[in-house]
């Protein structure tokens, strides 16, 4: 397939800059059985019911950009993924003024050597620190890396780009469609006995980059690291047992639980890593329903939606939101998509 199939037209003032208040008034768009409903969030709880099960990701998003020197000169290094206690891969900018072996120096103390380069400007880092005082230099020196759409850069940010779920730090970039949830959706949900569970999958910064080759097919997904316990594994199995609904909260919890059944043929409790790129003709097997943002044109997460609700369905979804004025992106409102066909039981 070409990646002009997933190109759109956005007017920027659309690009939301940052989150309303409060969050639960964004907007929210359905798309049921090919049926449009212009909704709130604050709708959400009406559209969904007992016993139907929400999965969100309790991922924490890190200071992951540290701005260092390399030989006297400033470079910027977003971290990605953890490799070990001490060591994390990152994306350098400039990446031409780094190489293998050099050092970077953060501050006086806060020091890491090059392992390795890659292509695209990946580098492996080992710092001169490990495990949870690693973590709290990162915090101390790192900056918030937010999508580079986003031009409105202030402190508040460190508290808007994260989730009310968030408490496990590893992700470098938030799982956005969480950014919703209120405490106040939250109490609506449970005393209508809608269940809420979560998993863990540590965003990358590879979630940023755009799909570069003209098939789709030739595109390389980065490696993110998840996990998913024992007690969400049983309660997402009575649901289907029950003939409920399994809602993904964002693309993240869609790409865990798929990868999982992928891999295991079932939904397991595990710790793992996964690249799985989802696109047109992809089977699902777990989710039902897809509770997301609206993504960038030319993106695998557009890609994602394409393979879960069908190309056509989302160009209307989209023609939809931009006649509506709905706002996109990281920031913006979100759309409450229902699988096309019918999905296996778990």
């Amino acid at each position: 397939m070409n990646i002009d199939q997933f190109d759109f037209n956005l007017p920027e003032d659309l690009i939301a800059q940052q989150p309303v208040n409060p969050r639960h008034n964004s907007k929210l768009l359905s798309c049921i059985n090919s049926e449009l409903g212009d909704f709130h969030f604050y709708d959400l709880p009406n559209l969904l019911g007992p016993g139907d099960v929400i999965v969100v990701n309790d991922t924490k998003v890190l200071k992951a950009k540290l701005i260092g020197l390399v030989n006297e000169k400033k470079l910027s290094f977003n971290l990605h993924m953890k490799n070990s206690e001490d060591q994390w891969y990152a994306f350098c900018k400039p990446a031409k003024k780094c190489m293998k072996n050099d050092e970077v120096y953060f501050s006086k103390s806060f020091k890491a050597i090059i392992l390795e380069k890659k292509d695209h400007g990946e580098v492996l880092l080992k710092f001169n620190f490990s495990g949870n005082e690693l973590l709290d230099k990162i915090f101390k020196y790192g900056i918030t890396p937010l999508p580079p759409y986003i031009k409105n850069e202030n402190l508040e940010n460190e508290k808007h780009y994260q989730t009310f779920f968030a408490k496990k730090i590893g992700a470098v970039a938030a799982p956005t469609a969480g950014l919703h949830f209120t405490k106040e959706i939250i109490n609506t949900l449970i005393k209508k006995k809608v269940l809420i569970t979560s998993i863990t999958l540590h965003v990358g910064a590879g979630t940023f980059l755009p799909v570069k080759t003209q098939n789709i097919n030739d595109h390389k997904m980065h490696f993110e690291s998840f996990e998913i316990s024992q007690n969400t594994v049983n309660i997402l199995k009575n649901a289907k047992l029950n003939g409920k609904k399994i809602i993904a909260v964002g693309t993240t919890v869609m790409r865990t639980l798929e990868a999982t059944f992928l891999k295991f043929n079932e939904i397991k409790s595990c710790s793992d890593k996964t690249d799985i790129y989802i696109k047109p003709g992809f089977k699902f097997n777990v989710v039902d329903y897809l509770l997301t943002n609206f993504h960038l044109p030319k993106s695998t997460l557009l890609i994602l939606i394409s393979a879960f609700s069908g190309e056509e369905e989302v160009k209307k979804i989209y023609d939809h939101a931009i006649n509506k004025l709905y706002r996109f992106y990281s920031y913006g409102d979100c759309c409450l998509l229902k699988r096309k066909g019918n999905v296996n039981k778990i």
